[in-house]
């Protein structure tokens, strides 16, 4: 017999998806081991292929919750809470790379010979051509999901709302463009490597990851726009929204952070 909920939380049903989660991304974390060891990236592949699946189906779901009215303000706080606890943690992960990459510049220690400091290598990129190009790509990205934003929250038109989600796709877009020319001119026709060297690592780590966020982010805006056009979100709820405009504003300032760090600094 079904009772009448009295209270602002949402008690979740018993879901398959935390278990398969767990197995899927163990599975790829073991496979990427195997494949690092010379033995094939079928695991890995595997291993990516439920950890896909999962996020696209345990997404479905939060988001049938929400259309069924199962964000309640108390609920949306802790979604709130837990997307912050999530950019912070990414905070940290490219913590990480900058603090590798300035130790590894100005405290090179196994590269002490007795008491003579011998300066390690770094090689310059011009940040002031292509770097600079992105950099303004993805400010304005920024600029143009920050358009969406305003116009659904003070209720203006929903094709604001649409265009300026759509634009920061594209935008989004054009900067994985650009980077993957970047990483071309520079692995054949500047002969850098990946790895092997200190500077070559954290450069393409650093940016690297920067991109696969870019990538994630504008996934993330894409699911967005087709949420805008199917009337999901309302200037009251959005949090959804919210999230796509918090990760893609995170992935903006760590660009700037790092379009200074490594290719102004660095250079």
């Amino acid at each position: 017999m079904a009772h009448a909920k009295n209270h602002d939380y949402h008690i979740l049903p018993p879901s398959i998806w935390p278990l398969l989660a767990s197995v899927s991304a163990f599975a790829m974390l073991f496979g990427a081991v195997f494949w690092m060891h010379n033995n094939g990236p079928w695991l890995f592949l595997i291993g990516l292929s439920g950890v896909l699946y999962v996020m696209f189906a345990w997404w479905s779901d939060v988001i049938a919750e929400s259309q069924a009215g199962d964000h309640t303000p108390v609920v949306r706080i802790g979604l709130r809470y837990g997307f912050i606890m999530f950019i912070m943690s990414e905070i940290m992960f490219f913590a990480a790379w900058f603090w590798s990459f300035f130790k590894h510049a100005m405290y090179p220690m196994d590269t002490y010979v007795g008491s003579e400091y011998i300066t390690p290598d770094m090689y310059s990129v011009d940040p002031f051509h292509l770097p600079l190009i992105n950099t303004l790509v993805l400010l304005c990205s920024g600029a143009a999901v920050t358009w969406a934003h305003h116009a659904l929250v003070h209720n203006e038109s929903r094709k604001d709302v649409e265009h300026g989600l759509l634009l920061g796709v594209v935008l989004g877009i054009a900067f994985t463009g650009l980077q993957g020319y970047e990483y071309w001119y520079l692995l054949v026709q500047q002969d850098w490597v990946f790895g092997g060297d200190k500077f070559f690592s954290n450069f393409f780590m650093a940016t690297g990851f920067h991109g696969a966020h870019v990538i994630i982010g504008t996934i993330f805006l894409f699911i967005c726009y087709l949420r805008v056009r199917a009337g999901h979100f309302t200037a009251e709820k959005h949090i959804g929204f919210e999230a796509a405009a918090w990760y893609w504003h995170f992935v903006d300032v760590v660009w700037l952070f790092l379009f200074a760090a490594v290719y102004i600094w660095g250079s």
